[in-house]
């Protein structure tokens, strides 16, 4: 999560949006010579049929489903035991939960795919569907939900840069190549099965890594807003503690009621 990863980013950002942008017809071919794979009953883009494909797919949604669940685990359980410590450091589950919500989640489910109405492959008009095709820079096509930009599958995928970032300093080189291959597996299961076009998928893992590369440098490089595990674990521990004496307080007041008449008379 340095420099050189932020101009990288930046770099393959720049470079998919000119190519694929003054050459829309780029993501069309690279489909199509998926579409024209079909298999004896006739089905186009017959990959998305595959138990295979589709097992891959799955697990590495897993995967990433199962390590925010590890970071989401930590903090209820610090919420319902206050005095306990954290099960992970409080800095990391934060982060990991902050860039799971903020790219995968926020930005690219609920801003991008809702509100950029680019068609998937499937169902442009060039590969039998009735939507017609738009560039990716272009938002006004005829998807109405759900959109083909960006992968959220993609997206999901590479947000495992997140927790690559906070292996130990000997792992980390080999878990960032792990996060890496897996969003770029994902990238090319959701291209065959005619989910995404590939400026969708690359333009997926460029905004997660763009999140991940800023939280990173907020709560655990630039000194004015860098954290410090002691600090969240405190935090949430006043959380815990006050949601402790609101309920004391509530059953206090509910058994008080039931002592007095009125209470003893319902």
């Amino acid at each position: 999560m340095n420099r050189t990863g932020l101009y990288t980013a930046l770099a393959i950002a720049i470079v998919t949006g000119l190519v694929f942008g003054i050459y829309p017809e780029l993501d069309l071919r690279i489909s199509r010579y998926f579409h024209e794979i079909v298999d004896s009953a006739g089905n186009v883009f017959f990959l998305r049929f595959s138990e295979a494909l589709m097992l891959a797919r799955d697990t590495g949604l897993w995967i990433s489903t199962v390590l925010v669940a590890a970071a989401v685990i930590a903090v209820v359980v610090k919420l319902l035991l206050p005095r306990r410590k954290m099960l992970m450091p409080g800095r990391a589950a934060v982060f990991l939960i902050a860039t799971m919500a903020l790219g995968p989640g926020l930005l690219v489910n609920v801003v991008l795919k809702e509100n950029w109405n680019r068609p998937r492959p499937i169902d442009v008009r060039q590969f039998g569907g009735v939507e017609t095709f738009v560039p990716w820079w272009d938002p006004r096509g005829d998807c109405g939900s759900n959109c083909s930009f960006v992968s959220g599958d993609v997206s999901g995928a590479f947000w495992t840069l997140a927790p690559a970032a906070l292996a130990p300093p000997q792992w980390r080189a080999a878990a960032y190549g792990a996060a890496l291959a897996l969003g770029t597996a994902m990238s090319v299961f959701r291209v065959m099965a005619g989910g995404h076009f590939v400026s969708d998928t690359i333009f997926a893992g460029v905004f997660t890594f763009l999140i991940i590369w800023l939280a990173y440098a907020l709560i655990y490089r630039w000194p004015r807003t860098r954290l410090t595990d002691r600090a969240v674990e405190r935090a949430i521990e006043t959380a815990g503690g006050l949601r402790y004496k609101l309920n004391k307080r509530l059953f206090a007041d509910k058994a008080r009621n039931q002592n007095t008449p009125e209470g003893r008379s319902q």
